[in-house]
């Protein structure tokens, strides 16, 4: 009942140990048996020595002590069962690591001989493995092997198999688990597969069976030819035909008037995508017949191998790799989609600002629009900052460094570019002007047509356009004269200088109806003078006059200036240059003669002598 007890209670622990063996890498789990294996190597040390002593208390009974001899054997049984039933626990545990570890195959010509799965000191199973095929490939090429001399010798903890001062392979306890052996039974299985195999490949590249390789390859190499005859031959009907019928199946590709491709271009096309069709097949059957013809040979299999691997481990990788970066893809989708829809929810809250139906105090309707394309795009850097750790590569160091490349490059080459843009920033929320607005910026004078982050264009009055990098707008003086002139209007000026034998009142007046008259001005507010200076020869009278026109200044100015001389010479008030200096008396009035009376003559010189006479 309690050898039952014990084997139930294993028979758990080893179920136990399938089921959380699951979640542990194949490597962990090697480690964990190689662990219990010397456990098990040490209970069994452990029970030998009790065995031992069993055995000299045994001995040392009498025969009348029937029940303590019994006890005693007792205690052997005990023993054995109990090594027993470690034993299977031990060849289960070694079957199901088995299924899950991955072998490493051992071959000669591509030939699988058997498989490594464990580690025995700091070589692990893919070196032992591949070490232990360059040794059998050692023995193939030495001509004077003998399978005699494939020994197997019991060392302290393993068997090795050894061909003179060669040791071949060792062979750990744990090896003979994993194979359900012991290690002598598996050393001498081993031996007797590197034998078949030497012998086997060495009796297969006898002369007969290399003459018949040779046979079987130039008949492979003949068929690869005639398939590529045939590939050109289709090429050439293939194109023949298309020619013939290209009226019927080319036509001009055109979109409304544009015509993207006419008919011989798309023959053209057609031509080169035959081509490009014909060398891939040919490519394609080279590389598919080329393994077949290196596995004739056995010496050129590894290249078969090594040449198909060429292509496909690299396909196989970008397979692979596009499989585990779908769920990654769909995260971009699922971040691109959301964040698609915020900026849309954005976009559709500036607009009602900017339309007016949405108000927030302090926040001018024409913001809209410039802080719309700020916030887009910090939300577009967000979403940027959200998608790089899932892009392919990102954690890479390569990847990583040409980022910090680009990013201090584009710091040295954009210091200007910056400076404008955060100049654009902070004119977009000065409102020093709008579209449409007539300014002058620094000695610039014209309309806006366009402001972006990085510059203002300006139209002057010659239709000359103008750009104005924003750091020089911002650095600079702006007047706007448009900011205002709807509503209060904009006055506009002209100085005119007068002798001081006008009466002010007169030139006044004059100058108020001379702008009352000209188109553009506005009768409320009324015109006004300003007498701005008294210099030594003229008196400086300055007309001031509102508009709501400030695109029209050049047309104003002109007409006001025509209208002033009009004005002036209809009332007889003479515009002296600053200077102009006359005698009355003899000499032509400055007024025009449309202007004079018909019977006007200019006066005589009038002339007093004073000789000091009385009489």
């Amino acid at each position: 009942m309690k050898n039952k007890i014990l084997l139930v209670f294993s028979l758990v622990l080893s179920m136990n140990f399938m089921i959380n063996a699951q979640d542990d890498s194949t490597t962990i789990q090697l480690q964990k048996f190689q662990v219990l294996l010397r456990q098990l190597q040490q209970d069994r040390f452990a029970d030998s020595l009790k065995k031992t002593e069993l055995q000299y208390k045994y001995n040392l009974l009498k025969s009348n002590e029937s029940l303590e001899k019994e006890r005693v054997q007792a205690e052997f049984r005990a023993i054995d069962v109990k090594d027993s039933l470690r034993k299977a626990d031990m060849i289960l545990r070694a079957n199901y690591l088995k299924k899950s570890a991955f072998g490493y195959p051992v071959t000669l010509f591509s030939d699988t001989l058997f498989k490594i799965y464990t580690k025995i000191g700091a070589s692990t199973a893919k070196d032992r493995a591949t070490n232990v095929t360059k040794r059998i490939q050692k023995l193939y090429d030495d001509d004077f092997f003998k399978a005699d001399s494939l020994l197997p010798f019991e060392s302290e903890s393993t068997i090795d198999i050894v061909y003179g001062d060669l040791i071949v392979i060792s062979l750990s306890e744990l090896d003979a688990l994993i194979n359900n052996s012991t290690k002598e039974l598996l050393a001498k299985d081993y031996i007797t597969k590197i034998t078949n195999a030497i012998e086997g490949q060495k009796e297969k590249n006898s002369v007969l069976k290399i003459l018949l390789r040779v046979g079987l390859m130039i008949l492979v190499v003949a068929g690869i030819g005639l398939l590529i005859w045939l590939i050109g031959k289709g090429h050439i009907r293939t194109a023949a035909y298309i020619t013939n019928k290209k009226d019927k199946f080319l036509k001009s590709l055109k979109y409304k008037d544009y015509t993207f491709l006419t008919a011989d271009q798309e023959l053209k096309v057609v031509y080169f995508i035959l081509k490009l069709l014909k060398w891939f097949f040919v490519l394609v059957l080279l590389y598919l017949v080329l393994p077949i013809v290196f596995s004739i040979f056995p010496f050129t299999r590894g290249w078969a191998n090594l040449l198909f691997g060429l292509v496909w481990s690299p396909l196989k990788g970008v397979f692979i790799s596009i499989w585990d970066f779908l769920p990654n893809l769909f995260s971009i989708l699922v971040i691109i989609f959301v964040m698609k829809y915020v900026i849309r929810f954005v976009k559709y809250v500036f607009s009602e600002i900017e339309t007016e139906h949405l108000k927030i105090g302090g926040f001018h309707p024409d913001w809209s629009q410039p802080t719309f394309g700020i916030v887009r795009f910090l939300l577009y850097a967000f979403m940027f900052i959200l998608i790089f750790p899932y892009l392919p590569g990102s954690s890479s160091k390569i990847f990583r460094g040409v980022s910090v490349f680009i990013g201090v490059l584009f710091s040295l080459g954009s210091s200007s570019a910056i400076a404008n843009m955060i100049a654009g920033l902070v004119i977009t929320y000065m409102r020093p002007f709008k579209i449409g607005d007539r300014v002058k910026i620094g000695d610039i004078t014209g309309d806006v047509i366009e402001k972006n982050m990085l510059v203002t264009r300006v139209r002057t009055i010659k239709n000359e356009e103008i750009t104005i990098p924003n750091s020089s707008v911002l650095s600079g003086n702006t007047i706007n004269y448009s900011s205002i002139s709807k509503t209060e209007g904009l006055i506009i000026h002209t100085t005119i200088t007068i002798g001081y034998d006008i009466p002010w009142k007169d030139m006044h007046q004059a100058l108020i109806d001379a702008a009352l008259k000209t188109d553009m001005i506005l009768k409320q507010p009324k015109p006004f003078v300003l007498q701005t200076s008294l210099d030594d020869f003229y008196v400086s009278y300055q007309i001031n006059a509102y508009t709501k026109e400030p695109a029209s200044q050049a047309q104003i100015y002109s007409e006001l200036h025509k209208n002033i001389q009009d004005v002036c010479n209809e009332r007889g008030l003479e515009i002296l240059s600053p200077h102009y200096r006359s005698e009355r008396d003899g000499n032509m009035t400055t007024i025009p003669a449309d202007y004079l009376p018909e019977d006007y003559k200019a006066p005589e010189f009038n002339v007093k002598l004073n000789t000091g006479d009385k009489k």
